[in-house]
């Protein structure tokens, strides 16, 4: 079967999943496995184990890999990301993984010179500059804001194109997998500017029951940030770049790889109320 594999796929090594649990990564691994590729979850249950602040295990969690996809939590813009992505892709590189697949973020300088760092490191690249992911709300943080019916956050009249991670998915494997993706870089966003009230008058729809959006301030926003474990503060420094407008416009990268039209937010909602994670 292994051989199987090296034929069609015209690789003999294993595909390691950086947050292979996470929105996009899961997705990732789902899309790989159904193809008989050899996957490798990375994650800190994974086996071997993988942590971005343990790099002495980070050549065993590589071993036997060609390819990698990348991801960076909590955000590849925060401070000691760049940093941590160029050691990671010399020990990649070291290791004989030809291919790294990084997953970006839109307008954050930091997330750009972490893209550049990996791009030194010799390995083939592409890089995937995703918007904000529609996923959030029901997979991330907002998520129990939802279920409460209030969805509060310091975004004023911003707007954003939020992009499915299931298209952010297809074109992953697709740069994975294809050559004729490497050395570019992608970005994606859904197919609509929206705005955080559109966002709740679209979950209201899904739901079928009142979704409400309201404005706060950075310091209001950052005192709740401050009583969550698991989302560092500097998460809120996201919010004044989306207010600044520099992501509030449409990108065609969904189309340009996979040559299809990328998923609405309606659809996302529809589907995502269907599963029942908003039920209270």
């Amino acid at each position: 079967m292994a051989e199987t594999q090296k034929n069609v796929q015209g690789v003999s090594g294993d595909v390691l999943v950086i947050g292979g649990r996470g929105k996009t990564g899961k997705r990732v691994v789902e899309r790989l496995t159904a193809q008989g590729r050899a996957v490798r979850v990375g994650s800190r249950s994974g086996q071997p184990a993988f942590d971005w602040t343990e790099p002495e295990g980070w050549a065993a969690a590589l071993d036997g890999v060609d390819r990698v996809y990348v991801t960076y939590y909590p955000d590849l813009g925060f401070p000691g990301a760049e940093e941590r992505i160029a050691s990671f892709a010399k020990v990649a590189v070291a290791a004989g993984v030809r291919r790294l697949v990084l997953l970006s973020g839109r307008g954050e300088e930091g997330a750009q010179r972490a893209e550049e760092r990996l791009k030194d490191s010799g390995a083939d690249w592409t890089v995937v500059r995703a918007g904000w992911f529609a996923q959030n709300f029901d997979e991330g943080i907002f998520v129990e804001d939802v279920r409460a019916g209030t969805i509060a956050l310091p975004t004023g009249d911003a707007v954003e194109p939020f992009v499915d991670a299931d298209d952010i998915a297809d074109v992953v494997v697709a740069a994975l997998s294809d050559d004729r993706h490497i050395g570019r870089t992608y970005e994606l966003t859904g197919p609509r500017l929206m705005g955080f009230a559109e966002v709740a008058a679209e979950l209201s729809k899904a739901t079928g029951r009142e979704i409400a959006y309201v404005p706060v301030s950075d310091e209001a926003y950052r005192a709740v940030l401050r009583e969550l474990e698991d989302v560092p503060e500097e998460f809120a420094e996201l919010f004044e770049m989306l207010r600044d407008g520099r992501n509030a416009q449409i990108a065609h990268g969904v189309r340009e790889v996979l040559g299809q039209e990328p998923r609405d937010f309606s659809a996302y909602a529809r589907d995502a109320a269907a599963t029942g994670v908003w039920d209270v």
